[in-house]
Formats: structure tokens, C-alpha cells, sequence
């Protein structure tokens, strides 16, 4: 296989991995439903292998989980697994703001200042699916601006898992998280002060799993096509 060739399926498998991903993480894809590989097949054009070897990347990084005779499903995280996913978030998300600088805030402030546009415009909406993409892209946002990509990586697989995580224990159909909180962190970033930025973070994220109502729950069927449509 010549090195053209495996680039093309890294970046194949690569990209069946991020649909997926965005489609949990948007709750188009429900904890428990069912990734019938066909139906993924014809939903982005992908080719069976490719969408095989994404389905077990997503395993190993505990999105989905694959059960012989059963097949692949939208992972469901227990209530253990829940607690442990903010103590890590906890973690990562203190590294990631520690190392902010006001001058990587001033580099990005377009982006910042956008996203939080963005976000201001979709909790004033009743679109659930904007209001749960743009609440969680602004933790991204400072994973990225950070520049440490380890630190980016590991952030971005803990926010896919704590979308199941929402969407199995969150008390009512209303997202936990606040675009005020956002802002407080950011004002303090851009001011230098970032003892006082991990303190809202930290006070934001407790707040988060303090709105879960940690018991087991179960997922539901869903039609691939249609919540793998458009991304």
C-alpha cells in the first residue's frame, strides 16, 4: 500500500470518526442507540472498512462500545463513570486555563468574541441542538487557544463523553451550561488573572455535575441517516 493510499484512509477513517463524534456530541445520536454499520455506509458514502476501523477508534476512546452478536452502539456511561469524567475534566480544564496568556486572548479574541455571539444567540433560541453545540464548543475554544495539543485532545474526547453523559442524567431537557459563566472566564483571561479563572471554571464545572441526577438510564433507537445528516 503506497503512502498516498494510507493517507487517504487516515484521513477517510478520520473523517467518519469526527462525524460521528459531532453527532454524539450534538445528541443526534442518543447513549444506546445502535451504529448499524450499513446504514453509516450509506449515510456519508464511506466504505464499510473505513467506517469499521472508525467504529473501533470510537471504542477505544470509549464513545462507543462494540458487543459481539450485538455490534457497535453509542457508548452508555455509568454513574461512576460520570463522576470520574468531571474529576478528569476538572483536571484538564485547570491545566488549559493556567496557561492561557492575555496575549493568546488578544490573538484570538475574533474567535472568542464570536463564539460567545454565537452562544448568546442560540440559548435566546429553543434550538436544544445549537444551544448544546455552542455551550460545549466554547470548552474547545480554550483547548485550542491553550496550544497544547495533548491537552486539546484528551479535552475534546471528555466533552463527546460528557455529552452521553448529559443526555442520560441531566435533570430536565434544559443545557446546564451558562453563557454568563463563559463570560466571566473569559473577562478574567483577558485581565491575566488566572487563579480566578480555574476558580469559575472549577465552580462551572461542579455546577454542571451538580445538575445530573446520577442513576442508570437507557437509550433509545435512532435513525442513523437522519441524525448523521448535514454534518
Amino acid at each position: 500500500m503506497s503512502n498516498n493510499t494510507t493517507t487517504a484512509k487516515q484521513q477517510e477513517v478520520k473523517r467518519i470518526v469526527d462525524v460521528l463524534s459531532k453527532a454524539i456530541a450534538q445528541h443526534r445520536l442518543r447513549p444506546g442507540a445502535r451504529l448499524i454499520e450499513a446504514q453509516i455506509v450509506e449515510a456519508l458514502n464511506a466504505n464499510r472498512n473505513h467506517v469499521q476501523v472508525a467504529l473501533q477508534r470510537l471504542a477505544m476512546q470509549r464513545i462507543v462500545t462494540i458487543e459481539p452478536n450485538r455490534g457497535a452502539m453509542v457508548a452508555q456511561p455509568t454513574a461512576k463513570e460520570a463522576r470520574e469524567i468531571f474529576i478528569a475534566r476538572r483536571a484538564i480544564e485547570r491545566a488549559i486555563v493556567e496557561v492561557i496568556t492575555p496575549e493568546m486572548m488578544r490573538r484570538h479574541r475574533h474567535r472568542v468574541t464570536t463564539h460567545l455571539c454565537k452562544e448568546r444567540e442560540a440559548t435566546n433560541s429553543t434550538d436544544r441542538r445549537a444551544i448544546v453545540r455552542e455551550l460545549s464548543e466554547f470548552h474547545l475554544v480554550l483547548g485550542e487557544i491553550c496550544g497544547n495539543e495533548v491537552l486539546s485532545e484528551v479535552l475534546a474526547n471528555l466533552m463527546v463523553r460528557s455529552s452521553l453523559i448529559v443526555a442520560l442524567y441531566q435533570r430536565n431537557d434544559v443545557p446546564s451550561c451558562q453563557s454568563d459563566e463563559h463570560q466571566a472566564i473569559v473577562d478574567a483571561l483577558e485581565a491575566g488573572e488566572n487563579a480566578r479563572a480555574v476558580t469559575v471554571m472549577i465552580e462551572h464545572l461542579h455546577d454542571l455535575e451538580a445538575q445530573l441526577e446520577l442513576e442508570e438510564q437507557s437509550g433509545n433507537e435512532v435513525n442513523l441517516r437522519q441524525a448523521l445528516a448535514d454534518l
